[in-house]
């Protein structure tokens, strides 16, 4: 039986890429038209380059709206800095893609979280919702850019049914198998949302959310494989993983922002 690998979830293709919500209680499709004005493409932008553009992954917008929240390692990338290669967020604008220059100001590597602050003009951003109240077997949803923009910088959206909330380390077959990594995991686990989802390349840094107030409970950060990371594409195993939302709350609050929260994190069962 092929071996069932965790595969973080950036996006490895390089293609040109041409408010707040309130705690009532909506429909998903009365609160999507919302939620897609807060996701964003992360990557890179190089003056030098053909295409300018590269896709690496997908981010949110949170707290005063100039600042976007994904996965560690989704900006962990290798920059030509000299020849004027900077991290990127795009988003989706009237006459096309918008592509705006972003910073690093704050990173959680241990839970694969960072935050980046944007150039120009505040964004509608996402409210958090207390991770510590999900419940299993509830439905939620994440919006992201799933296989890069391959179908374009259109944000999907997919159906996860919250299947265990389990620690992230788990012990190796063998100690030929524990590396420094799973070491500082054993010191310091954290419990991770398992979901019934299937999650591809680009979704990384995808906000889960429910599916009523639009409160984010966590983000999106690695997939089950069955063998090679390539088949993610052609054999999803349908096993997706997300980071709590209160790490990003504690993210915002070391970078002197406040979280924008909803009053609850319910989850609905409707299909």
């Amino acid at each position: 039986m092929p071996l069932k690998t965790a595969v973080l979830l950036t996006a490895w293709l390089c293609i040109p890429l041409s408010g707040l919500f309130s705690p009532a209680r909506a429909e998903i499709s009365d609160i999507l038209p919302r939620v897609k004005q807060s996701i964003a493409g992360v990557g890179t932008v190089h003056p030098l380059r053909s295409p300018r553009n590269k896709l690496l992954g997908t981010g949110f917008v949170v707290a005063d709206g100039r600042h976007v929240v994904t996965n560690a390692h989704v900006a962990a990338v290798q920059m030509e800095l000299e020849r004027g290669e900077s991290l990127a967020v795009f988003l989706r604008g009237p006459n096309g893609i918008i592509t705006r220059k972003a910073e690093k100001v704050a990173s959680d590597t241990d839970h694969d979280l960072v935050l980046l602050k944007l150039e120009g003009d505040a964004l509608p951003a996402m409210a958090l919702a207390n991770s510590e109240r999900v419940r299993e077997g509830r439905l939620y949803f994440f919006t992201g850019f799933p296989i890069g923009a391959a179908i374009g910088l259109y944000p999907a959206t997919h159906r996860a049914g919250l299947a265990a909330i389990a620690p992230i380390f788990n012990p190796p077959p063998g100690m030929q198998n524990l590396t420094a990594k799973l070491i500082r995991r054993a010191d310091n686990p954290f419990l991770m949302f398992q979901l019934d989802a299937t999650a591809y390349p680009g979704n990384s840094g995808s906000p889960l959310y429910d599916g009523e107030t639009g409160g984010v409970i966590g983000v999106i950060n690695a997939v089950f494989v069955k063998g090679a990371k390539e088949h993610a594409l052609s054999d999803p195993s349908g096993i997706t993983y997300a980071i709590p939302s209160r790490y990003v709350q504690d993210l915002l609050e070391r970078a002197g922002l406040r979280a924008n929260m909803v009053a609850e994190a319910g989850g609905t069962n409707r299909p």
